[in-house]
């Protein structure tokens, strides 16, 4: 539990904030200067609270945006877990009309990339679409959306991912626990909790089917972009 102390006109008003909760957690990111430097909250109020009316129009307004998860069937890998009563699911977290997905690949780069909503041809031709799951709101902007990304693309790099302990059912309900303190349903992630009864799984399968085709061309246009030397503008 920690303690702050926000002065509201000229009232100095205590808050006390639990750490540990989804909400405190969210905040943190979209304020991470109050946490970091230990400052106290500078954030506008309205006029209610004494300040005068314009400064309504500096508060951000809810956007109340709705967080959906997609979620597909990777049957190719399928062939080999049916027999033991396990299905493998790949899911996407779609926000602000973009998915975000999470994949495997051999550089110590950020292994998340962006879709159209529900068209698993961009993924490859192992996915299929299955169901969409409606997690919750939130009210982080688009713009708060890309740095979360950023962020979360330090730890969720390409050459990180483990079918089993990092992946991109992983991803989203990390990311769905940012954006509204909900995770997405167990039963997305279930073959993440029998790891332990097929740790063979991850090396009998083909690496390439671990990296979806929308983040292998996005890899490729970053290699192509890193190749490609700047053209001579000067006279």
């Amino acid at each position: 539990m920690a303690f702050t102390i926000i002065p509201i006109a000229s009232v100095v008003i205590p808050v006390y904030w639990n750490v540990d909760s989804p909400a405190v957690h969210r905040f943190k990111y979209k304020y991470p200067m109050m946490f970091s430097s230990g400052l106290g909250c500078n954030l506008s109020f309205p006029s209610c609270l004494g300040y005068p009316r314009d400064s309504e129009e500096l508060i951000p307004k809810m956007a109340r945006e709705p967080i959906i998860l997609n979620v597909y069937d990777m049957y190719w890998i399928n062939e080999y877990t049916t027999p033991i009563g396990l299905g493998v699911f790949h899911s996407g977290v779609e926000i602000y009309g973009t998915e975000y997905a999470y994949g495997g690949h051999p550089k110590p780069k950020s292994g998340i990339f962006e879709i159209t909503p529900r068209v698993a041809e961009e993924l490859g031709e192992q996915f299929r679409y299955r169901q969409s799951v409606h997690i919750g709101y939130t009210d982080f902007t688009e713009e708060d959306v890309t740095r979360i990304i950023n962020e979360l693309g330090k730890d969720f790099r390409g050459d990180r991912y483990h079918l089993m302990n990092k992946n991109c059912n992983h991803f989203s309900s990390q990311f769905t626990l940012i954006l509204c303190g909900q995770e997405i349903p167990g039963w997305v992630n279930r073959l993440a909790y029998f790891s332990s009864c097929v740790p063979f799984l991850q090396r009998c399968l083909p690496k390439e089917w671990l990296t979806p085709d929308a983040l292998q061309h996005s890899l490729n246009q970053v290699s192509h972009h890193e190749s490609t030397p700047p053209s001579d503008t000067s006279l």
